[in-house]
């Protein structure tokens, strides 16, 4: 038993290890694209600070990574996808909506941590509840540059 939830450990500090890898990255390629945009430095200053704290061990920073980067989905997939950015402008936003994907799909993740930071009592439910909401969120920010 022991064996198997060091296993366990170790397959989560590698899991957060690589969350926080590509939350930095993303932070990083984000930035220059940022200073015409929705608060794109403010979200990836808050990023690079959650990642550096999830380098330091501390759990609570993947939910400020799984908000931040749905927060900053609205400032990179534009340059991405839609005309107008030159070709050095597109390569970044396409990389970092790339380090992106690893803190979305811990979304689940992020919605337990949440709970947790926010106070409510953990349960299957409220943990559900906020998965939802950030489930939510992201589509809604998604669709914000369509508007």
């Amino acid at each position: 038993m022991r064996a198997r939830r060091a296993t366990a450990l170790a397959r989560r500090r590698t899991s957060d290890l690589w969350i926080a890898i590509t939350a930095l990255v993303a932070a990083l390629l984000a930035l220059p694209l940022a200073q015409s945009s929705w608060h794109g430095p403010e979200v990836a200053s808050v990023l690079a600070i959650a990642a550096t704290a999830m380098f330091a061990g501390q759990r609570w920073a993947i939910a400020v990574i799984v908000i931040a980067e749905l927060m900053l989905l609205p400032t990179v997939w534009p340059r991405a996808f839609l005309g107008g950015a030159d070709p050095a402008t597109r390569i970044a936003a396409l990389g970092s909506l790339l380090a992106i994907i690893p803190g979305v799909l811990a979304t689940k993740r992020g919605a337990a941590a949440l709970v947790l930071i926010s106070g409510w009592r953990r349960t299957s439910r409220t943990c559900r509840r906020a998965h939802a909401a950030l489930m939510v969120l992201g589509a809604i920010v998604a669709m914000l540059p369509m508007i």
